[in-house]
């Protein structure tokens, strides 16, 4: 039931797990996808309209991407989903690490929308920014800088959907539990009993499956989330409404 009518929606990281997951929702909700990742991904998916190969973190390009799409016609969304983290302790944590973890989880994202912000503005049928956060944002479960980043891009989100509001344009943030893409295979190849062991965290059993992910974000940005602006939306099965362990350990 939601159309875009063939309006564009920009997604970056369109190559990943995720980021395929939104192309196949948003072509399939009739939205024009325009593509973004780094150089050397497959953005060959059929429900693309559009590619544009660049570094999040090269600040230039950001910049010549967004005045790319300001010739065109205004997105009716931007999906800032690219992200990637490493670090799983504070002892893992380098100073190297941080940098490169706050810059491509919520600098990057922070720029791109600052720099689309002007073409977004006061289209007749409104426009909307998604960002992909984390549960990392909302407790602690290790990735100290990759949470750190995501709950900077939670506040980033709420400044747009507050300030923004005025001139038409919503913000909010999915915010995932651990979903099953390629960001587990170094923890798999060093465990391969953990996805089982994970799962049992989860009221569902399970992790997040990026197509869960992709709807809900695809809802936000879509007309049918019309009043909703400046708020996160949880698709982590259930695991910030729970303490399962906790419970299991009193059940008896």
């Amino acid at each position: 039931m939601i159309d875009f009518g063939g309006r564009s929606v920009v997604v970056t990281g369109a190559a990943g797990g995720v980021g395929s997951a939104l192309v196949a929702v948003l072509s399939a909700c009739g939205a024009r996808v325009i593509a973004c990742d780094r150089e050397g991904t497959d953005l060959t998916d059929t429900g693309i309209e559009e590619v544009h190969h660049f570094d999040l973190l090269d600040d230039d390009a950001v910049a010549v991407f967004a005045k790319r799409i300001g010739e065109s016609a205004a997105p009716a969304a931007v999906i800032s989903n690219a992200g990637w983290t490493r670090a799983e302790t504070l002892a893992d944590v380098s100073t190297i690490a941080l940098d490169h973890e706050m810059d491509l989880n919520f600098r990057s994202a922070a720029l791109l929308s600052q720099a689309l912000l002007p073409v977004m503005r006061n289209q007749p049928q409104a426009a909307a920014f998604v960002f992909i956060s984390s549960v990392n944002a909302q407790a602690h479960f290790g990735n100290p800088a990759y949470a750190a980043a995501k709950a900077a891009l939670n506040a980033w989100m709420r400044a747009i959907a507050t300030e923004e509001g005025r001139n038409g344009i919503r913000a909010n943030a999915v915010i995932p539990g651990s979903i099953r893409t390629g960001a587990w295979e170094h923890r798999l190849a060093h465990k391969p009993e953990i996805l089982a062991a994970v799962g049992k965290l989860y009221p569902l059993g399970r992790l997040v499956e990026p197509i869960e992910v992709a709807r809900a974000a695809v809802f936000l940005a879509s007309p049918f989330a019309s009043g909703i602006t400046g708020t996160t939306l949880n698709v982590d099965a259930g695991l910030m409404a729970s303490n399962l362990p906790f419970l299991d350990q009193i059940g008896g």
